[in-house]
């Protein structure tokens, strides 16, 4: 899922090293057989989500405004909360965190925690603030949903711990990701991540 990337990105969510991935997961329907329909979605569990806390060196400007529609609101709500999460991860420097394994799973949650393992491994975090935009959601009958967002890493930075140095970069045309994220709804009525592909420097972005 989410790049594992042997040198360092600048992506909160990974991806940014201009390669493009693909976690094969829900992207196809198999035989082009018809999904018999899922049972009824159960309402979302308030106690049941992660609590995340922000971190003072992050911020981040969600420009994803809600549809209206339920499921594709709480698609977009999800997904914000688990870009968080995996960033939680790297500024609490573990791989194993609890918050973002409660949105990602199989593949997608092997792949971002070889991303985040990258960072623990380099002994560094991230820093700056992360734009996120352009989003489109779709939902399925069948309980799977697919979200597009782009993301701008213009004023995201790396930090590494060991002597607080911030690795500054210029913003080019692959400071700018695109997403492609397939999710399941689980059986608590969240929304879990399968896989993700990202783009760096994709057309579809540019400003």
């Amino acid at each position: 899922m989410l790049s594992a990337a042997v040198v360092l990105t600048l992506s909160s969510c990974g991806g940014g090293d201009g390669s493009e991935e693909s976690d094969e997961a829900g992207r196809a329907e198999v035989g082009g057989r018809t999904p018999s329909p899922a049972p009824p979605a159960p309402e979302p569990s308030r106690t049941s989500r992660p609590q995340i806390s922000p971190s003072a060196d992050l911020s981040y400007a969600f420009e994803w405004p809600r549809t209206g529609d339920k499921e594709k609101d709480a698609v977009l709500t999800d997904s914000e909360q688990s870009i968080r999460a995996v960033d939680l991860a790297i500024v609490k420097q573990d791989a194993l965190d609890g918050a973002y394994l409660h949105y990602y799973k199989g593949e997608a949650a092997s792949g971002t925690q070889e991303f985040i393992q990258n960072y623990v491994d380099q002994e560094a975090t991230i820093t700056g603030s992360y734009r996120f935009y352009a989003p489109q959601v779709t939902v399925r009958k069948d309980g799977t949903a697919s979200f597009t967002y782009c993301e701008d890493q213009g004023k995201a930075y790396v930090k590494y711990l060991r002597n607080n140095e911030v690795r500054k970069t210029e913003i080019t045309a692959k400071s700018y990701v695109e997403y492609r994220t397939s999710l399941k709804r689980g059986g608590d009525g969240e929304w879990k991540i399968r896989g993700v592909s990202s783009q760096s420097g994709s057309a579809a972005c540019q400003p």
